[in-house]
Formats: structure tokens, C-alpha cells, sequence
């Protein structure tokens, strides 16, 4: 349970660090990702974003688990 957190805190650090160059990815503004916006209220679905991530993260976790 150590090793874990101490890898996700880190995961998070470098996330948060390189966050500049992350957000200028496509994410979050793929064709499928769904953006209502009426007066002062604003919702956003990443619908396609969350199927990219889970399909990839599905990848990697299948290939390290061999």
C-alpha cells in the first residue's frame, strides 16, 4: 500500500508539472465529447476522451501485467 500511494503521488507531481504541455493535447476536444453552454452555466461530457483513456490505459495495464 506504501509503494502505491508513494507512486501516485508522484504520478500526480508530474502531472502537475508538465500540465502546460498536457492541456495543449486534444483531449477534451475530440468529435464525441459533448459541451452545453446556456447563459452563466456550462457542462461538459468527455464522452470520447474517456473511451481513448480507457482503451489505452487498458493497453498498458494488459502489457505490464504479462
Amino acid at each position: 500500500m506504501q509503494k502505491l500511494l508513494i507512486i501516485l503521488g508522484i504520478v500526480l507531481l508530474l502531472t502537475g508539472l508538465l500540465w502546460p504541455w498536457l492541456s495543449q493535447l486534444p483531449f477534451g476536444r475530440l468529435p464525441g465529447d459533448i459541451r452545453f453552454e446556456r447563459g452563466g452555466t456550462k457542462v461538459f461530457l468527455p464522452i470520447a476522451t474517456c473511451v481513448v483513456l480507457s482503451v489505452v490505459a487498458s493497453i498498458v495495464l494488459r502489457l505490464l501485467s504479462r
